[in-house]
């Protein structure tokens, strides 16, 4: 069966009454209309009674999230909701503290991880030669292992993407040659000519006998794909699936969204990044204007633990249990040779308590002698991370960020300019991308030590979305990444202090105004 070619009109979904019930928007709209309500019927009924229990409900509510086990920004944003509307701020902490319908995704990802557990290799070995080399690396290589439980790799290959048109390319290449399986897993998919040109190469494997798996997130139902967009890639042979698709269901779960971008091909090949499949990302469609992302290309040994991760993702969802794993996992091959450095994929859970993605940022920023370079379409720090980049710098590391001039979300931009001034006086460096849109989400240290993958410096990433990356060491590509930084930095403008108390009135009280509720965004 030919693949139908999609015009972004024909697919432009209104949500319906049941899809605004499940936002957070709703949930909240309706608290305040309640505690109007409320306060309404206190006033006639109650008088001063209504007041003095409020005060004290409220006491006891900031002595309680003061001492929850959280980050000190997000107990401050607590404080301040619930401090300034209690019948609001009381409910919705508790609505989330209780993680209505979470626990079962949550038992589902944990079975998946269980199962798949013993399939990763030992890296134990690899792991005591990247100390040899790198004993900052090391470090990391243990965390990422005992911790997380993502193994490093040696004979492996990197190769990076400065923009997304070239990853576009390579993995087309890498699509035509699957004789065995494809996996995808994305955030966003959107029809046009990348998302087009891709379906139909899926739709021909898929015809040929090829297994084809595709994943993608449930919130591109709400524009970019029909709701029974799954169905009509399972009429073109194409196993699919979305992520968390929202149905008329109050859930926590729905905020935590699968930002992933995984491609696999038999096995031997993966990609990540923060390439969506969509045309902007190719500079096909002008939005924001020049859109700028980068990716990375695995070979070798490396390639497995992307496998295992789509697989644990796919079959957390699987109500008659997973799939028989190592049919998916071919005799490693061995691509280059030992000098050619260590590579550790690795992903991100919000359904455990440990924050990968952060931890992994903190340390190459922590334990940098020389420099740390950062693209990031984001900049909405916590307390720890806006410590780590400002304490860095002044211990002398050059820390430098390249941020978009132009932003895709307003708010965002604002919560990012909001930042500035505390960074610049600790001696950080900023940077604006003057042609359009960053959207890459990359963080290099020393010429030694990078990471490449889908990970924001903001708080959904850190906090409450799936992610994916790649930890590189010591790869040749890594003189790529800091050639492309250097290449971007030259069109990109600096921003300084001067540049901060002359930015616009508005610019600065709405991104004060957003930074007291940033973690809740």
């Amino acid at each position: 069966m030919s693949s139908p070619v999609i015009t972004e009109k024909s697919h432009k979904i209104k949500r319906g009454f049941f899809t605004i019930v499940t936002g957070r928007t709703f949930i909240i709209a309706a608290l305040l209309l309640l505690q109007v309500g409320l306060l309404l019927w206190g006033m006639e009924r109650l008088g001063e009674y209504i007041h003095l229990g409020s005060v004290i409900v409220t006491a006891l509510m900031l002595i309680y999230v003061m001492n929850s086990r959280s980050d000190p920004t997000v107990k401050l944003t607590w404080c301040f909701v619930i401090a300034l509307v209690p019948v609001v701020g009381v409910p919705l902490y508790f609505y989330i503290k209780l993680d209505v319908g979470h626990r079962t995704v949550q038992k589902a990802v944990a079975k998946a991880q269980k199962e798949t557990a013993e399939l990763f290799p030992e890296g134990s070995e690899v792991t005591a030669r990247i100390e040899k080399v790198d004993p900052k690396a090391g470090e990391l290589a243990k965390y990422l292992e005992r911790t997380a439980g993502y193994p490093a790799y040696d004979k492996s290959a990197a190769r990076y993407f400065p923009v997304g048109e070239l990853k576009f390319e390579a993995m087309l290449e890498a699509l035509k040659s699957a004789e065995e399986f494809i996996f995808m897993e994305y955030f966003i998919v959107s029809p046009g000519r990348m998302w087009n040109t891709i379906l139909g190469i899926l739709a021909e494997k898929a015809k040929a006998g090829v297994e084809v798996r595709f994943m993608y997130d449930g919130t591109c139902a709400f524009g970019n794909l029909p709701y029974s967009y799954p169905e009509e890639l399972e009429a073109m042979g194409i196993r699919c699936k979305m992520f968390a698709p929202v149905r008329p269901l109050v859930s926590t779960h729905y905020n935590n969204r699968d930002h992933r971008k995984i491609l696999v091909v038999d096995g031997k090949v993966a990609y990540t990044g923060g390439v969506n499949l969509a045309d902007e990302y190719i500079n096909e469609k002008l939005r924001f204007g020049h859109w700028k992302d980068t990716a990375v290309e695995i070979r070798g040994q490396a390639v497995r633990s992307f496998t295992l991760m789509f697989l644990q993702m796919w079959n957390a969802s699987e109500r008659t249990g997973g799939c028989c794993y190592e049919r998916y996992l071919p005799a490693p091959e061995d691509i280059g040779t030992e000098d050619d450095g260590f590579i550790i994929p690795y992903g991100d859970s919000p359904m455990d308590s440990e924050l990968v993605g952060e931890s992994v940022y903190l340390h190459l920023i922590d334990t940098a002698e020389r420099y740390v370079y950062i693209m990031s379409p984001y900049l909405i720090l916590d307390g720890v991370t806006t410590r780590s980049l400002t304490f860095a710098a002044k211990r002398g590391v050059d820390i430098r960020l390249i941020l978009p001039h132009i932003p895709d979300k307003k708010y965002a931009f604002w919560l990012a300019k909001s930042h500035y001034a505390e960074l610049l006086e600790a001696g950080v460096r900023i940077y604006e991308y003057t042609p359009g849109f960053i959207h890459a989400k990359v963080v290099l240290a020393d010429d030694t030590r990078a990471v490449v993958g889908t990970v924001n410096f903001d708080y959904r990433s850190f906090y409450h979305h799936f992610e994916c990356a790649a930890a590189l060491i010591g790869t040749k590509c890594v003189a790529d990444i800091g050639e492309d930084f250097r290449d971007t930095l030259e069109k990109s403008r600096e921003v300084t202090l001067e540049d901060v108390k002359h930015e616009k009135l508005s610019v600065r009280f709405f991104g004060k105004l957003l930074k007291i509720v940033a973690p809740l965004m």
